[in-house]
């Protein structure tokens, strides 16, 4: 199960703390069906040189959470309160969020300084903390699944370590009949559900010119061009420099779709939004993602057959 980190990697994590960084784990959403796989995932950030505070307990599940509502307010608290944390990492996605946005102290969490770190539902956390406070968190791996996974993704778990041990980050992608472009912006987004879910809320920023980018699983392609329409009539798309289309996996084609495959979802936004599309980000719910810093200034550059995302000036161990 155990992976080797890139040598670069490892110095970079180990560069400012002779121990390591402290990730403290928390559950704002779904619980671990399998409690075996917490340890095995504190085990595998351990062997990578972390030190762990787990603020879950398999024994508190409430119906399909990981807690009832205040205990999981109490777990994010305790974790952005306690001054040895310098990670905050979700255990996992599900649902579960939306029930605490409107009592979240939004303000505490972000003046903690911590590195906020998840996807899918931890989302709704993330477009939160930009929207009332500005500050920039990761949309990046998880426990469950990243770190306890049979065979652990080095591609993950290496451009996590990276992102967040350095004050910029790359990531490339690679895609046929993107359109050529070099734009700047705010980098914004995540999982495209919980974006939509957001929409007339306080919760969901902003952004004027931004760079947005969106993956999902288990979404047929005609319920992805519904989210996008959605955002599109909604005004969330107004001014945006460049949308890039992540991961859209685990969703089934039938005969009845009679040819409608994402591709053709893909070219009918493109026809549709006034926005520049592009496909293979490489973000999303399976084996392989890159970590994306949510709020940050980014550059994309498309030469059309691949493109670079370079993200800056973002808060990480370095400053920690």
């Amino acid at each position: 199960m155990s992976i080797q980190l890139n040598q670069d990697v490892r110095q970079l994590l180990l560069a400012n703390k002779a121990e390591g960084p402290l990730v403290a784990i928390v559950s704002p959403s779904g619980y671990a069906s399998n409690p075996d796989a917490v340890e095995r995932g504190i085990a595998t950030l351990k062997a990578q040189g972390c030190r762990v505070r787990n603020f879950t307990d398999a024994a508190s599940k409430f119906q399909r959470f990981g807690a009832n509502d205040d205990a999981r307010i109490a777990q994010l608290y305790a974790a952005a309160q306690d001054p040895e944390v310098d990670i905050v990492l979700a255990l996992r996605g599900g649902y579960g969020l939306t029930r605490l946005l409107p009592d979240l102290d939004f303000e505490m969490l972000a003046g903690s300084g911590k590195l906020f770190v998840g996807h899918s539902d931890f989302t709704a956390l993330q477009m939160g903390l930009l929207a009332l406070t500005g500050a920039s968190s990761f949309s990046g791996p998880m426990l469950c699944d990243d770190f306890v996974r049979d065979e652990l993704s080095e591609f993950t778990l290496n451009h996590f370590w990276q992102c967040v041990t350095q004050s910029s980050h790359t990531v490339v992608g690679q895609a046929e009949d993107n359109p050529k472009l070099s734009v700047n912006g705010t980098l914004w987004g995540g999982n495209l559900a919980m974006l939509t879910h957001l929409v007339g809320s306080p919760w969901l920023p902003k952004v004027q010119g931004g760079i947005l980018f969106v993956e999902d699983v288990n979404e047929h392609p005609y319920r992805v061009e519904r989210m996008m329409l959605q955002l599109l009539h909604a005004g969330v798309l107004d001014g945006q420099q460049a949308i890039l289309l992540g991961d859209f996996s685990a969703y089934r084609l039938t005969d009845y779709d009679n040819g409608y495959d994402f591709e053709q979802m893909v070219g009918y936004l493109r026809e549709h939004l006034p926005v520049p599309v592009l496909t293979g980000l490489p973000v999303g719910h399976g084996r392989n993602k890159a970590t994306m810093v949510v709020g940050a200034e980014a550059q994309l550059v498309s030469s059309g057959d691949s493109f670079s995302l370079t993200m800056s000036g973002y808060r990480s161990l370095v400053e920690r």
